[in-house]
């Protein structure tokens, strides 16, 4: 059994599908029916799946795995999630402006005057666009939003993302950043 150095989840098993050992998988690669490109793929208790044949469905790849050959065997995955080594994802094809989700995770967040806002813990897609998790020592998780205006810059080697607070939600003014109170609404006296 070959325990990952640092293991990215690229699918999970979901149902088995008709009577040949296939099963329905929820792919997380940019093609779905990339995903026997990548290698061998490995779940956590140690066992090794090749891909013999893959299609897409829906939602789902259908995927027919080496000796994975009746329905039993297909149900007995229901659910498994697998890995590969991140060392197997193409870096030399990556433009400029791209990254693995995987390589974001653990960057702090920080604003133009230093100010951390917590550390990327996930990377998420609802279907309305790409959401960074932000996890800060005593603080609960929040979700910003993966854009050009919120994720200002991403340095991978400093191990920071540059952000504009306001744009990514995490304030509403300013004034908030300033540590004072926020002026009243409404007419004030000079």
């Amino acid at each position: 059994m070959t325990k990952l150095e640092n293991p990215v989840l690229m699918a999970t098993i979901g149902a088995a599908q008709g009577l040949r050992g296939e099963v329905r998988a929820r792919a997380f690669t940019s093609d779905p029916t990339a995903l026997g490109d990548y290698g061998h793929l490995h779940s956590m208790d140690g066992r090794i799946f090749e891909v013999l044949e893959i299609r897409e469905a829906k939602n789902v790849v259908i995927v027919r795995f080496r000796g994975v050959n009746n329905r039993d065997a297909a149900e007995a995955l229901n659910g498994l999630e697998l890995y590969i080594e991140r060392d197997n994802l193409p870096d030399d094809e990556l433009e400029d402006d791209e990254f693995f989700y995987t390589d974001l995770e653990g960057l702090e967040a920080v604003d133009d005057k230093g100010t951390a806002y917590g550390t990327v813990s996930g990377v998420y897609d609802f279907g309305a666009g790409d959401l960074l998790e932000l996890k800060g020592p005593g603080k609960r998780p929040v979700l910003i939003p993966f854009s050009e205006a919120a994720v200002l810059e991403i340095d991978l080697e400093g191990g920071k993302i540059l952000i504009d607070p306001m744009a990514a939600g995490l304030i509403d003014s300013p004034d908030d950043l300033t540590g004072k109170p926020p002026k009243p609404p409404g007419k004030t006296k000079e």
